[in-house]
């Protein structure tokens, strides 16, 4: 029987961009969303392999803000032999005087919470749910604010810290991952509170449609333009 869609552009991506290396100690960041939890489902699958060369954990970061992973989720994932740990991070204290509470400030702290947490049991790769629109907006909203040529790589080693980020879903557009979702009946949670998204984002996104026709080819075009590059011909 062959694979799901999703498993195989998983696959390609981790292979491609050699993202697991032998022994290596994976942490997934499981926010209850479909994004990390196709990720989580496909690991649960791929531990079943028998060439499979690593171990993973999930974990959820809960804030003030965010709630604890859906007890239905949390079945969910025990069906596929995975126990998510729960973390409790505050983040509104963490604002400087004067600060407003935002979806970036809330994102970066419960990044700095996986570092803490990886490097405390010896995990040497935080596993991301960033897909392909992601990955591409995120070069739009770069481009235009910041004018800038870059994005969210696949495979990202930290200089300060012997961890590093990998992203296995950059061949994954969203709408593969609904679907998938919606076969598998994922109980997804989005998260809810007042600062999860801004207008930078939300432009981007529409762009991205605008410019893409909402085309999955030129979409995938867009992407492989960042490994293409010819730079006698920029300025």
């Amino acid at each position: 029987m062959s694979q799901p869609l999703l498993f195989s552009l998983i696959d390609k991506a981790i292979y491609d961009y050699n993202l697991i290396s032998d022994n290596d100690r994976l942490l997934i960041a499981a926010s209850g969303g479909k994004d990390s939890t196709s990720l989580v489902e496909y690991f649960a699958n791929r531990a079943r392999r028998p060439d499979c060369n690593f171990t993973f954990k999930a974990v959820h970061i809960e804030t003030e803000i965010t709630k604890p992973l859906n007890e239905n989720l949390q079945k969910l994932f025990l069906t596929w032999n995975v126990e998510a740990e729960n973390i409790k991070v505050d983040v509104i204290s963490r604002l400087k005087p004067r600060r407003k509470m935002n979806c970036f400030w809330c994102s970066t702290q419960r990044r700095t919470e996986l570092i803490n947490y990886a490097l405390s049991n010896n995990f040497n790769k935080i596993v991301l749910g960033h897909h392909m629109d992601d990955i591409l907006e995120t070069l739009l909203m770069n481009m235009l604010e910041k004018a800038q040529l870059s994005t969210m790589p696949p495979f990202l080693q930290y200089e300060q810290y012997p961890v590093a980020i990998i992203r296995p879903l950059c061949y994954v557009q969203e709408k593969i991952i609904i679907e998938h979702a919606e076969k598998a009946g994922y109980i997804s949670e989005t998260c809810t509170c007042s600062f999860q998204e801004n207008s930078m984002r939300k432009n981007a996104r529409t762009k991205l449609e605008e410019l893409t026709e909402g085309s999955s080819i030129k979409k995938t075009h867009l992407f492989n333009s960042l490994k293409n590059i010819f730079p006698d011909y920029l300025p």
